[in-house]
């Protein structure tokens, strides 16, 4: 797995890069000091996935997150900052990242996030999605009709597994379906909701009271 670290601070950088360097299965390729870079960065050596800071001199964590899913979709982006207020936390998943962690995360699941994320899953700290919850508690004036009309009865069905942090394999278990068949499903969801990607898809499932168990 390919690896970007995008942070201004230089100690917060190489410490990573040294965390990073003990597991045989990362390679990281680069670091940025700030989302500029990490745009030009990721334009050049096309890695799997940013490791990115949010707030930073020039163009910050937010609008690089944003240009890098918009012009690169296939490189995943996760969030690692100090900052957890709700207008951070919510303008990072708005912008396309697959994940949003503190730096006080244990290092072990930091790389467990890295992992995760670069195979598909999402990984949020408990404290982000605290408030994550709590916005969505706040806006359950959303009918779910306004979801469930833009997707099929099986789709709607899918999504609500995605927003419960299934994978493909599992959905694909669950509803007996090929995972040929559920990447279909979800690619269509994704069209059909104007989203980019599955951390995006569950925010708006949620909101819309379909990711319940």
């Amino acid at each position: 797995m390919k690896v970007i670290i995008c942070d201004d601070q230089a100690i917060i950088r190489d410490g990573l890069e040294m965390l990073l360097k003990l597991e045989k299965d990362i390679e990281v390729l680069g670091q940025a000091q700030d989302g500029a870079e990490a745009v030009e960065m990721v334009a050049r050596v096309q890695p799997d996935l940013v490791l990115m800071d949010l707030k930073m001199p020039g163009l910050n964590g937010i609008e690089a997150t944003r240009q890098i899913r918009t012009h690169y979709p296939r490189v995943k982006v996760l969030v690692l900052t100090t900052y957890d207020d709700d207008e951070w936390v919510f303008d990072a998943i708005r912008a396309g990242a697959s994940g949003y962690l503190l730096k006080d995360t244990p290092r072990e699941e930091v790389i467990k996030a890295i992992k995760g994320t670069a195979a598909g899953k999402t990984f949020v700290d408990p404290a982000v999605a605290g408030k994550l919850l709590h916005q969505v508690a706040d806006k359950q004036a959303q009918p779910s009709t306004l979801l469930t009309t833009k997707l099929t009865e099986r789709e709607v069905e899918v999504l609500r597994l995605v927003a419960r942090g299934f994978t493909n394999a599992d959905i694909a278990e669950q509803l007996h379906l090929s995972e040929g068949t559920v990447r279909n499903h979800v690619s269509a969801i994704f069209a059909k909701l104007e989203v980019a990607d599955r951390t995006q898809a569950a925010v708006m499932a949620i909101q819309h009271g379909l990711g319940q168990a």
